[in-house]
């Protein structure tokens, strides 16, 4: 807990402060020079050393703390950067979706968690409006939304796989050869 008078930053404020820094490391690496070499080697050593301090309070934390510790956001996503996140990839990507799947069901839609095949994760998204995966933009939008929240939560994983829903299979016409139709079978 924060001693009265030290100021916390809000989500937002961290979200901003973490935008900047990307801004400024870009800026940084666009500029040759050893000045630069330098500044870019002061940040990854205070990363690596950062990096070093929070993976010995995961060492001295019991279990119970751990995982509260990796349930908040920015700690989970810096845990996740030093490779030292206590719970797997999968667990962590599912999570990501279950989080998600309220706003994917408002849309009209669906979206669960099928698993790791590889590198690769695996969701069954069903999109709003009764249109199956690929339409509008909206479905475009859930989608990479989908895509986003899981790499987020595990970039181990190569990539995001859409799988088709059981209704979607469903919903799926049988192919009908043009031949069959204009041609029928000499006897």
């Amino acid at each position: 807990m924060a001693e009265a008078g030290t100021a916390r930053l809000a989500d937002p404020d961290v979200e901003a402060r973490l935008a900047r820094l990307d801004d400024l490391l870009e800026g940084l690496q666009s500029t040759p020079g050893p000045t630069t070499r330098s500044a870019t080697e002061a940040v990854v050593l205070l990363t690596e050393v950062y990096g070093e301090a929070l993976a010995r309070i995961l060492d001295q934390a019991d279990g119970q703390l751990a995982e509260r510790l990796a349930d908040d956001e920015l700690l989970g996503h810096l845990m996740v950067l030093h490779d030292i996140h206590p719970e797997p990839a999968e667990r962590r990507a599912a999570r990501a979706v279950e989080r998600l799947r309220p706003a994917v069901r408002e849309r009209g839609g669906d979206v669960e968690w099928a698993g790791v095949e590889g590198q690769v994760g695996r969701v069954r998204l069903k999109s709003g409006g009764g249109c199956g995966s690929g339409c509008g933009s909206g479905a475009t939008e859930v989608t990479d939304a989908v895509h986003e929240a899981v790499l987020a939560a595990a970039p181990e994983l190569t990539a995001v796989e859409s799988l088709p829903t059981s209704s979607d299979r469903q919903a799926a016409p049988a192919f009908v050869p043009l031949a069959t139709l204009t041609h029928r079978g000499a006897r």
